[in-house]
């Protein structure tokens, strides 16, 4: 048999270039242009039969991406190591080309020197006391005791308060730092600092060695003990001590009510009447699925639900169920079609021909306008009012937690909950505590294992302890369509195939923002007054995002500044309205009650609760199952 001809391991000559051949129109046909020939010393191989990588390379890959980042997130506590490296590498970048800004640090590194140094030199010369040369900001009760300003107790705080001004202006002002990765430097170098303060170490707190001398040194063994307890109480999945006095059903969440409708997301609650006549139009409660619904429904001093029930209305509560691995699915249309939709059409055979009033608390406030504005856009809506306590509807201010929005944050989470199916209340909790880490952590730490004592265990601090879980699809819609892209406010948030705006909306609104809200700063809820065209009653109260809510009556040191903007008046900027409108003291509450009175109609006698004909038996006594669950 013939052998075939050897391929040649010559270069081919440029001389040797294959003719082009002319098209019929006198063209050059682009099948036959050569590129330019490189010479080759290999044979030739044959072209492989697809350039797209294979379907296993590809989800190997997607799943090793995802594991890496959730393996990681279990060290960093949720954070994204890339985007915190990203902050910080753009901080100093554009450090290095700033002469300026660097000369401007360090002529502030030696003013501030100096003035600790004048400050060490006045209390050397006045017996350990002397003026301060920097005060604490209004929110930093780390130092206000009178042992701290003894000798040489005033020292270190003294200057860790300058160097904690100093690396402010370090990490804020430098040309060309975008502002989120401002926020992130921020962020970051606030914890470091943190945790070099001098009050959380024994030997740099007088208040802590003032004890120790009292006792005898007996509160680091009442701290030890203490800490042993809460680290086998976190590492056994227990609620911390005290909580087990607060169990809904039992000491919380005590209201009368029965469960009328079950579906695989939502349990509706409907409370017994409180009085013999009630205003017709019931209210429809949507608390947010990221907390247990009970904290509208704490103990019976302070319990919303029964407060609206004692001034006569008729109340259904949405308990969410407390999603699992397999719930990982659940979208944010499933909570608004299983949560709101469905709750609204129960309601509807209950109270039929009926208005309803709607109520929306944060994370549900938001869900609330959702639903409200797909119904408006198609032509009815079911509301005769609607309130909102401490919601967002636009997300571009949305305070802190915009630390966590980035697309490197926001993959790491996704990742996170892929592996497990839903977001957990610890690794939620964690990002939060590092907001406020000076109450929330470290003071606590110092009381509790420095100090040896025990905070007195309440229902809201044992509610916050009663935690729930995200979806995995929901949570990372949610944040991407809200808080990355603000589409609910920008009009580009699809429901049923369409854009739905809050414009859209008609009915009068109630809206409530609180001074000291971390979640939904007041600043944002107030652009209710700036996004709709409709009567909006805004109220600024006291408190944070939790506190601030239950504010019941009777509660000590309780004030709020209330006013109403109709549909044909002029914008008012947030700043202005703080500043023309009287403050009131006391619980807001009232001010609510007052309202929703003008917007309902003339009492009648209680509807029963349920619909035997319609289905709407008696499934639980209130509070439920779904609450109960862990």
């Amino acid at each position: 048999m013939p052998s075939q001809p050897a391929q040649s391991l010559v270069p081919m000559a440029e001389t040797e270039k294959p003719p082009v051949k002319a098209t019929p129109a006198g063209g050059t046909s682009a099948e036959t242009i050569k590129q330019p020939q490189f010479p080759t010393f290999f044979p030739r191989l044959p072209a492989p039969l697809s350039t797209s990588d294979s379907y296993s390379s590809t989800a190997l890959a997607d799943v090793l991406n995802r594991t890496t980042h959730a393996s990681m997130a279990k060290f960093t506590m949720g954070l994204s190591p890339a985007s915190l490296l990203a902050a910080h590498f753009d901080w100093l970048i554009h450090l290095i080309e700033a002469p300026g800004k660097q000369i401007q640090l360090t002529e502030k590194a030696v003013r501030k020197l100096i003035r600790q140094h004048r400050f060490i030199f006045e209390c050397v010369a006045q017996e350990g006391r002397a003026e301060c040369c920097i005060e604490p900001l209004p929110q930093d009760r780390r130092f206000t005791g009178k042992e701290w300003q003894e000798w040489p107790f005033n020292v270190f705080y003294q200057s860790h308060l300058l160097a904690q001004q100093w690396w402010h202006v370090a990490t804020t002002g430098v040309p060309g730092v975008s502002a989120q990765h401002e926020r992130v430097l921020q962020f970051t170098t606030r914890q470091i600092l943190d945790v070099f303060a001098p009050s959380n170490f024994a030997w740099t707190n007088p208040e802590v060695l003032a004890k120790a001398q009292s006792e005898g040194g007996r509160n680091f063994t009442r701290g030890f003990a203490n800490f042993i307890d809460d680290w086998q109480r976190r590492t056994g999945g227990k609620p911390p001590i005290g909580a087990e006095d607060f169990q809904p059903g039992k000491q919380v969440a005590v209201t009368p009510g029965k469960v009328v409708y079950r579906n695989r997301l939502i349990e509706l609650i409907q409370y017994a009447p409180a009085t013999e006549t009630v205003k017709p139009e019931p209210i429809l409660i949507v608390p947010a699925w990221i907390m247990k619904y009970y904290i509208l429904d704490l103990s019976p001093h302070n319990s919303m639900i029964k407060f609206l029930v004692d001034q006569g209305y008729t109340v259904f509560a949405i308990s969410w169920k407390n999603p699992g691995p397999d719930d990982r699915d659940l979208c944010m249309d499933d909570y608004r079609t299983l949560g709101i939709m469905a709750a609204l059409d129960a309601i509807a055979t209950t109270t039929p021909d009926r208005k309803v009033h709607g109520v929306g608390y944060c994370l549900g406030g938001t869900l609330l306008s959702i639903a409200s504005a797909a119904l408006a856009r198609n032509g009815g809506s079911p509301f005769q009012s609607l309130s909102f306590l401490a919601a967002q509807i636009d997300f571009e201010e949305p305070g802190e937690l915009q630390l966590f929005i980035d697309e490197s944050q926001l993959r790491f989470l996704e990742d996170m909950m892929w592996e497990q199916g839903f977001l957990d209340a610890k690794q939620m909790s964690g990002a939060f505590q590092m907001l406020r880490s000076n109450d929330l952590v470290w003071s606590r730490n110092m009381r509790e294992y420095l100090m040896g004592e025990r905070a007195p265990m309440i229902d809201l601090m044992a509610w916050n302890a009663d935690s729930t879980r995200m979806p995995y699809r929901m949570h990372s819609q949610y944040l991407r369509s809200l808080y990355l892209n603000n589409d609910l406010a920008e009009g580009r948030f699809v429901v049923d195939g369409r854009p739905i705006t809050i414009n859209d909306i008609r009915r009068p609104v109630f809206c409530v923002g609180t001074e000291r809200d971390h979640v939904a700063p007041w600043r944002s809820v107030y652009k209710w007054n700036l996004l709709t065209d409709t009567e909006v009653t805004f109220v600024l109260t006291n408190g944070g995002h939790n506190s601030g809510i239950v504010s019941e009556p009777g509660h000590p040191r309780r004030s709020y500044q209330a006013a109403t903007r109709q549909t044909d008046d002029l914008y008012i900027d947030p700043d202005t309205w703080v500043s023309q409108t009287p403050k009131k003291e006391g619980s807001w509450w009232f001010e609510w009650v007052s309202w929703l009175n003008g917007h309902s109609g003339d009492e009648i006698r209680p509807p029963a609760i349920g619909n035997t004909e319609a289905r709407l038996v008696d499934l639980a006594d209130a509070p439920g199952t779904y609450v109960l669950q862990k």
